[in-house]
């Protein structure tokens, strides 16, 4: 089947034109950042979550709030507490007296945005309530199965330098997260613009621009977006090397892996790389899609063995081997 590129690429640059209406929106809040900016957008065109790690004040919680400012659309935070339950999150049957019967209250999960804030300072029985809301976009409450609203996107941050009082996600909640962010610093500019910014009398806002329609619109228009069989393999070629390095040529990697990306990874790249290139205007995915999002994508998929650990391996250092390694089509 042949693709018209040039007709493709036509309709792509008319569909994402909203995507500057929406950065301008969120520039006039955030200073620099453009980086955490870009990712949200990926996860929100190619309909995935996203885990923000980073210190506190890094503007992780209010580039989420911006976000969703500029959508006309349901937005709900949930701080995660020790004492937060499950029925906090989705909700639970509340006996109706006047009826006689238990009716289903259902909980701010029930929203278009979720920012799921410092999603690690609850135990694992409350971070599992999200499972089946993250991954079937539905909810349980007794014996009723509730769909979510689309669009349905959870939005979690956490702290990585806190260890008291906090609980690591569990490895399956972890892998439902399209990809994983690491939030750094802004450069000394940046920082005092945002100062100035942010001591001003009125703090700048946001203005909605874009309607849930148009975020479906253009999570359609993405799945359009091409992608060659020779850039498929080489997704299928990273993502394997991470399973299998010695075949790939990557012994020294070998001692170092665990457990490599499940083929989540595998869809999650394809779909990413869709909306990177989406968000740069192309009908068609490049390699280059691939590597600029591959960090994000692969850096919470890897398990690291005891060897990597003591010689203080990070999973970021093996994806960074592993996609300068594998030849590019």
């Amino acid at each position: 089947m042949s693709i018209d590129i040039s007709a493709l690429n036509a309709q792509i640059e008319k569909k994402s034109a909203f995507v500057e209406k929406i950065n301008e929106q969120v520039k006039r809040v955030i200073v620099g950042q453009q980086y955490m900016i870009d990712r949200l957008m990926i996860g929100l065109l190619a309909n995935g979550h996203i885990l923000l790690e980073g210190v506190p004040g890094l503007a992780k919680t209010m580039t989420i709030k911006t976000l969703s400012d500029t959508i006309t659309t349901q937005f709900q935070r949930i701080q995660f507490t020790p004492d937060l339950l499950p029925a906090d999150i989705i909700g639970t049957m509340i006996y109706d007296q006047e009826h006689k019967k238990f009716t289903a209250k259902t909980g701010p999960v029930f929203a278009n945005l979720i920012l799921a804030d410092e999603i690690n300072r609850s135990p694992a029985k409350v971070q599992s309530a999200l499972l089946e809301a993250m991954q079937e976009r539905q909810v349980t409450i007794g014996e009723t199965t509730f769909a979510l609203p689309s669009p349905f996107l959870v939005l979690a941050t956490q702290n990585p330098i806190e260890h008291e009082g906090t609980y690591p996600l569990p490895e399956a909640q972890v892998d439902r997260f399209m990809l994983k962010l690491s939030v750094g610093y802004p450069n000394r500019q940046e920082e005092l613009e945002i100062m100035r910014r942010m001591t001003q009398p009125e703090l700048p806002t946001a203005a909605a621009v874009v309607s849930p329609e148009d975020i479906m619109a253009a999570q359609k228009a993405v799945h359009e977006v091409y992608i060659d069989p020779k850039v498929e393999n080489y997704i299928v070629d990273i993502v394997f090397a991470t399973r299998k390095p010695k075949e790939y040529g990557l012994d020294e990697v070998a001692g170092l892996i665990e457990y490599g990306a499940s083929p989540r990874a595998s869809i999650y790249l394809s779909k990413a790389a869709k909306a990177h290139a989406f968000l740069r205007r192309r009908g068609y995915v490049t390699p280059e899609d691939v590597r600029a999002i591959g960090m994000d994508v692969l850096r919470h998929r890897i398990i690291l063995t005891y060897e990597a650990e003591a010689e203080d391996m990070t999973s970021e250092n093996l994806v960074n081997r592993i996609i300068n390694h594998i030849e590019v089509p």
